[in-house]
């Protein structure tokens, strides 16, 4: 709990980092207590689109949890680690979407080369860097057979909408 509470306020004091509280900018996000001083808030990564928590991916073996093993990724990232995270004008599905480096390394650009994300090219128009990041990232996972891209496998948006694999099916 501790190490998640260390991470957490870093966090926070990331999104305030360079302006004073008097000139902190506020934004509307989804948050949770995780107790009486500690929150947690609901941020969107900028550019891609990571396998759902509960997404399921197949190799020769099977269904594998694809998207737990994004979530776990992202989470190790996380941890006892200072988050700097640089919010954008723009929201979605209610939460706001910012980009996230930890340690030096875009979260975005990592769960890319883990082959545990897709690129979102079409919300990188106003970043072209970071868009030719992301391409290239993912381009490289799938050379690689990276995570997802070792078997067969559905956008996050179409597993959202109720599509599933067959592996699924038939669990």
């Amino acid at each position: 709990m501790m190490g998640r509470k260390v991470m957490l306020s870093s966090v926070f004091a990331a999104l305030l980092m360079g302006s004073s509280l008097s000139d902190a900018q506020s934004f509307h996000a989804r948050g949770r207590a995780l107790d009486g001083d500690t929150l947690a808030v609901d941020i969107r990564l900028l550019g891609i689109d990571a396998f759902e928590t509960r997404q399921m991916c197949e190799r020769r073996n099977g269904c594998w949890s694809c998207g737990k093993a994004a979530q776990d990724l992202a989470a190790r990232a996380l941890r006892d680690a200072e988050a700097v995270i640089t919010l954008t004008p723009s929201s979605t599905y209610g939460r706001p979407v910012a980009t996230v480096t930890v340690r030096g390394a875009d979260l975005g650009e990592t769960l890319l080369r883990a082959g545990l994300a897709i690129p979102q090219s079409q919300y990188l128009r106003r970043d072209p860097a970071r868009r030719a990041r992301y391409e290239a990232a993912y381009a490289e996972a799938q050379g690689r057979k990276a995570g997802a891209f070792a078997g067969t496998w559905l956008p996050p948006a179409r597993w959202r909408k109720g599509e599933r694999l067959a592996c699924e099916r038939r669990q």
